[in-house]
């Protein structure tokens, strides 16, 4: 597990003004197989909020019982307040690129939580009063950038256009930081591809 926490913006507010501000702390949780990419994703997806847009952020994942090929999570909070609990327990977004991640993982969503799928391979979604998205995300990732590679940027482009929670700038500085070298402009491509995929829904 690993957890990334920032604190590095502190506001001086006078006490008699405290009780007026509203904090928010958004939850979100990608799922998918192994080897997707998602730990990755949200990684950076936390680096952007926490590095780039100066908010507080933790990530944390888990697998299956198979590191590759079996369903695994990784579960952003991002807050704008410090995050005294550092575990998803109301998801506002839930990602999931696989029918089983979907199973697994599609418990504790917030009423009117946002749910995207990959239309592709998710064909039965949990019963709520959910906001359903669905793209065909990874073949999305071959048709735009032609490698399914990086199906887990085009589904973190997606995730930011529809959460709002991080800037898009904010999202390609930290994506760009995590990268393997030399694939900064596929993966540049890759995030436009998911952010304009969003303007379709």
């Amino acid at each position: 597990m690993e957890r990334l926490s920032s604190f590095f913006h502190i506001l001086s507010i006078p006490y008699s003004t405290v009780g007026f501000i509203m904090g928010f702390r958004y939850e979100i949780r990608l799922a998918g197989s192994g080897g997707q990419g998602l730990i990755l994703a949200g990684k950076i997806l936390a680096e952007a909020a926490a590095i780039y847009d100066d908010k507080n952020a933790t990530q944390s994942q888990s697998y299956g019982p198979e590191a590759r090929g079996g369903a695994s999570k990784s579960e952003v909070i991002i807050s704008d307040e410090e995050i005294d609990y550092p575990k998803v327990t109301e998801v506002d977004l839930f990602l999931a690129l696989t029918q089983e991640s979907c199973d697994s993982y599609s418990k504790d969503l917030k009423k009117d939580a946002v749910l995207l799928v990959d239309s592709t391979y998710v064909t039965r979604v949990p019963e709520g009063s959910y906001k359903i998205y669905k793209l065909p995300i990874t073949d999305l990732a071959m048709e735009k950038v032609g490698n399914r590679t990086v199906t887990n940027i085009v589904a973190l482009g997606v995730v930011v256009s529809l959460s709002k929670v991080v800037s898009v700038p904010a999202g390609e500085s930290a994506i760009l930081a995590r990268v393997p070298k030399g694939t900064e402009d596929m993966n540049k491509k890759a995030f436009k591809a998911g952010l304009e995929a969003a303007k379709t829904l």
